[in-house]
């Protein structure tokens, strides 16, 4: 870090790590013996990465770009996951490299690894943290990614790209056409270069819509976190035929629920039932992977065919997504609303294939947000609209 701050500066940095950054601006915002900004920026970003990067936040000597690069590169647990898909050999190369935080863990299956960023700032900050992580299989080249790999006469185990998505004006993009470098208009060239190639594309990207485009799809990997989807993952190969879509929701703890679904593999049960002891809402990965009739079994029963809630009488305790223990079952009729309701200011609403959302339902039933208490709104096999009271089990 030496090469980056002054000796003051980086006693500054270490003596204030845990410290509240406003309020060390507006104490120091005149100090002239210190690069105040700079420090503030590296106090800030070692608290980010402490809950989102934890190997680079216990690791000595490592150096933090801007909020806005820390906050838009991938976390670790996502980050780990991309390890576990994208298999081993001697060389890859990522052609969008950014911070490098996929690059540093997915290298750890390949011999080496060539990162390239256009950006000068992040290439030599990565290019200083590899060195403090002991990442010596890793190279780094400050160039724009797309013209290296048109000119390179080398060929990969595995390519990596994260197309930017922004536009020239800062607004955010989600079609692959939009993302910049345009990876459909480029696959042929790319594909040429490699064995396999890993795309990291937006989470509200239309899946079959992108599979469509690209043609060269094997596998699709939908990421969440915490049940928040945070990525979709492309793996493509020349000439592939589609293998299997997988759902995989990163728990706070580190354990995965994976659903995995193949062509040609039949749905679950097709059964359904009105609400019973018990209700499951699939996780968001499940959801967006567009493959919860996957879970459906003689116990585990769909609500209706387009509500993606389940019902059971015993519990399921490994149902991949929330649990719940009905107390009430109601219809929107006022007069049962009025008596399930009373005594009920507060709730947490999920409305699935119902005519209200969340927001307006809650309106409707005067409910403010929040609180122990959940109510599910759904429509049964026979279209009633029905509302469950239900508590997390």
């Amino acid at each position: 870090m030496q090469n980056f701050f002054s000796a003051d500066t980086l006693a500054f940095i270490a003596a204030h790590q845990e410290d509240d950054v406003a309020k060390l601006a507006l104490r120091h915002s005149s100090c002239k013996e210190i690069d105040i900004r700079a420090a503030l920026q590296q106090i800030e970003g070692r608290q980010i990465a402490k809950a989102k990067l934890p190997t680079f936040a216990n690791t000595e000597n490592i150096i933090y770009p801007v909020k806005l690069s820390m906050e838009q590169c991938s976390s670790e647990k996502t980050a780990l996951y991309k390890q576990s898909v994208a298999g081993k050999g001697s060389s890859m190369i990522d052609l969008t490299s950014g911070l490098g935080i996929d690059l540093y863990f997915i290298s750890r299956n390949y011999l080496s690894a060539e990162y390239v960023e256009r950006n000068s700032d992040l290439c030599k900050i990565a290019e200083h943290n590899f060195r403090a992580l002991g990442a010596t299989n890793i190279s780094a080249t400050n160039t724009d990614g797309i013209e290296l790999i048109k000119a390179s006469a080398s060929h990969y185990d595995l390519i990596f790209l994260d197309p930017a998505r922004r536009d020239k004006n800062g607004k955010k993009t989600v079609e692959i056409k939009d993302c910049e470098p345009d990876v459909a208009s480029l696959k042929e060239t790319l594909l040429d270069k490699c064995e396999r190639m890993m795309l990291k594309l937006s989470p509200m990207l239309d899946i079959k819509s992108a599979v469509r485009d690209l043609g060269c799809v094997e596998e699709v990997h939908v990421v969440a976190v915490d049940n928040e989807c945070k990525e979709l993952l492309f793996i493509c190969r020349k000439d592939a035929q589609f293998k299997r879509i997988v759902a995989a929701n990163i728990k706070s703890d580190g354990t995965k629920e994976l659903t995995v679904s193949t062509p040609g593999t039949s749905a679950g049960c097709n059964v359904y039932s009105t609400p019973l002891a018990y209700l499951y809402e699939p996780n968001v990965a499940i959801l967006k992977a567009n493959i919860s009739d996957r879970l459906a079994t003689e116990k585990v029963k769909k609500i209706a065919p387009f509500s993606h809630i389940f019902t059971s009488d015993e519990l399921c305790e490994d149902f991949p997504g929330r649990r719940f223990a009905i107390e009430k079952c109601f219809s929107m009729n006022k007069k049962e609303l009025k008596e399930n309701l009373a005594g009920i200011t507060r709730a947490n609403i999920t409305c699935r294939n119902f005519p209200l959302q969340a927001d307006e339902l809650r309106k409707k039933l005067g409910i403010k947000d929040g609180g122990e208490k959940y109510i599910i709104a759904t429509t049964d096999k026979d279209n009633n609209h029905l509302l469950t009271i239900c508590r997390k089990v």
